[in-house]
């Protein structure tokens, strides 16, 4: 069994002069999704980051990013959306070496697999240089494929920032992963993968793709506004801020979505 966390969509921004604002939006928001995450009765084994983890994709926002997420005991797996730089994120993570070990070329896709108990997460890179639209190429696509074909009989979990199935909000189905059909086609081959779960949405979604449930993450900063009408408005709300739980386990997989905030028991029911 694995318990793994979700943070997703943080956005930390940097100022013109290089410094992240500790006082109010993203950085508060963060901490209030850490304190929660600590605050659950049974801690996660592992806390994986599907995407715009920085606003600009700069340096000095993974460095805050990296001292915000330092009160986490347990292991923190990032991966890259259409806000990250790779290379920079890759830089200030080097300590984590599942992130270090995916190559040191010029925007490398950030990939890799790590084993979390008896469950394995395997971290795709959907980004696209300087575009807001998810994308596996066929090297990345080759890469998942071997990737899983190597561990066939260990659950998988697989993360991506832009989610494999249409959400019904215009806004974000526009900025759509434009191969997953493709994606897809590689999961069908390995009956392992037991969820696939994403960002990008900034609220909790679930949808299936080829059979295999699939989720997304509320932002641990602000949420968008549910709107499935054509051509929609594109909105944030005042819903809280959250992320997701997943409880993985040899015969079956469970998500559940956490608000952030002061997180604890109100009243016992028994």
């Amino acid at each position: 069994m694995a318990i793994i966390a979700q943070l997703s969509d943080i956005h930390l921004a940097a100022g013109r002069d290089g410094a992240v604002d500790d006082g109010s939006g993203p950085v508060r928001a963060l901490r209030a999704a850490v304190s929660s995450l600590l605050s659950l009765p049974a801690r996660p084994d592992a806390v994986v980051l599907t995407g715009d983890l920085a606003d600009a994709g700069l340096a000095a926002e993974y460095t805050r990013l990296h001292a915000l997420l330092s009160p986490l005991p347990m292991p923190v797996y990032p991966l890259c959306g259409n806000h990250d730089d790779p290379d920079a994120l890759r830089a200030v993570f080097a300590d984590h070496p599942a992130v270090s070990a995916t190559g040191t070329s010029v925007r490398a896709p950030l990939q890799y697999a790590v084993d979390i108990g008896d469950v394995r997460l395997v971290c795709c890179d959907t980004s696209v240089q300087g575009q807001p639209y998810g994308f596996m190429d066929d090297d990345r696509l080759a890469w998942l494929d071997t990737t899983l074909a190597a561990v066939p009989d260990r659950p998988t979990v697989v993360a991506t920032h832009h989610p494999a199935y249409p959400v019904g909000i215009r806004f974000i189905d526009d900025m759509r992963f434009t191969n997953a059909a493709a994606f897809g086609g590689v999961l069908r081959r390995h009956p392992q993968v037991v969820r696939v779960i994403s960002g990008h949405v900034h609220r909790g979604s679930a949808g299936s793709l080829g059979g295999i449930v699939a989720t997304t993450c509320p932002s641990t900063y602000r949420q968008l506004f549910l709107d499935l009408t054509q051509p929609g408005h594109a909105a944030v709300t005042g819903e809280p801020a959250g992320f997701a739980v997943h409880l993985v386990t040899t015969t079956t997989t469970t998500t559940h979505f956490v608000p952030t905030g002061n997180y604890r028991p109100l009243m016992d029911v028994e």
